[in-house]
């Protein structure tokens, strides 16, 4: 691996406000769609399908969920006539296959909202 390929895997960790778990995205499926305004936004791709991994810093116990973003955005749009995930993540924030951890809230806000991700 050459040092331009190198990821520090502490930008692909986000933390709670406790300090008490560490979370982790990998993406699973992006969408063949094609971005809109790429001239303003640049390259993102539109990510259907995740595997959360979070990890208790207290028990050392680790926890692994798939999500399907698309189909968790479509539940929510109907019980509470909103959603607030952005979807599209700019392809510099994805670094081998993982999510980074300012990107994460995007990702998991309508998963939370509905209490599939306590974190």
């Amino acid at each position: 691996m050459s040092f331009e390929e190198f990821t520090d895997e502490r930008a692909l960790i986000s933390r709670d406000a406790f300090g008490k778990k560490q979370m982790k995205i990998k993406v699973l499926e992006v969408s063949d769609e094609n971005p809109v305004m790429k001239w303003k936004f640049g390259d993102r791709v539109k990510v259907t399908k995740i595997l959360v991994t979070i990890k208790h810093l207290t028990t050392q116990e680790v926890e692994e969920a798939e999500f399907d973003i698309e189909e968790i955005e479509r539940e929510l749009s109907e019980k509470r006539h909103y959603t607030s995930t952005n979807r599209w993540i700019p392809t510099e924030d994805i670094k081998n296959g993982y999510v980074v951890g300012s990107k994460h809230t995007r990702l998991i806000s309508d998963a939370a909202a509905l209490d599939y991700i306590v974190f």
